[in-house]
């Protein structure tokens, strides 16, 4: 199954939705939307295409209402997301969904491709598990790619992350089945880690990545939920 959802957030109205497929939107706010499951997706073949539009001095907080749930199919076990993120001049996009939960025999992969203005702000919050109770085989691979559109395209990050069963972290040193990660711009606040699975790392261009991994739940810490928080006057 292919879904396609389009969220676009102008100033001064309500955002515009558009939806095809297993997910659905709703507006539960001035300026936020919550996702909303109609279907089971994604399962092994399914295309996941997600597009926020932030416009020019809008803002844009988009959430879900549950946790979605990768599963293998019968001919096949891979199933992808992408997300297409563009922020405009001035504009905000607040990003936190629920975690996404790749099942057992599950291989799901997710890229989230975003564009930002230099003077936009954006938060983009993942989370994912691997497998439900007892289960642990399940995989998945995440792009995060950003670049700031000016005069110029100014590249922010790019950033790949494996994650279960069959993943390149998986031996006997570690085999982490959960992970948090935080996307913030602007953020200037210094590098910081947080024991041996959590860290926040500024990056060249402006922001900020926050990462935690972890083999039964990511630490949440004071100090990591801080790490992880927005910048004061951000």
């Amino acid at each position: 199954m292919r879904t396609v959802l389009r969220v676009l957030a102008a100033p001064g109205i309500s955002p515009r939705i558009e939806a095809v497929g297993g997910i659905a939107a709703r507006q539960t706010g001035p300026d936020t939307v919550h996702l909303i499951g109609t279907a089971a997706t994604p399962l092994g073949g399914d295309h996941l295409e997600l597009k926020l539009e932030v416009l020019p001095g809008a803002r844009l907080r988009v959430r879900s209402v549950a946790a979605m749930i990768a599963l293998p199919a019968r001919g096949t076990p891979d199933s992808t997301a992408r997300w297409q993120l563009t922020v405009g001049a001035g504009a905000e996009l607040d990003l936190d969904t629920e975690p996404t939960i790749v099942a057992g025999g599950a291989r799901h992969r997710t890229v989230t491709e975003l564009r930002l203005a230099p003077d936009a702000t954006v938060r983009v919050r993942e989370r994912v598990r691997i497998g439900r109770a007892g289960e642990e085989h399940g995989q998945w691979t995440g792009d995060l790619i950003a670049d700031i559109d000016g005069a110029e395209s100014v590249p922010l990050l790019r950033h790949r992350l494996e994650l279960g069963s069959g993943s390149g972290t998986d031996d006997a040193l570690s085999a982490a089945r959960m992970l948090e990660s935080v996307l913030l711009y602007p953020d200037g606040r210094p590098a910081e880690t947080v024991g041996l699975t959590a860290a926040r790392l500024p990056l060249a261009a402006g922001g900020s990545l926050f990462t935690e991994v972890g083999n039964v739940r990511p630490a949440r810490t004071e100090a990591a939920r801080r790490s992880a928080a927005v910048a004061p006057g951000a």
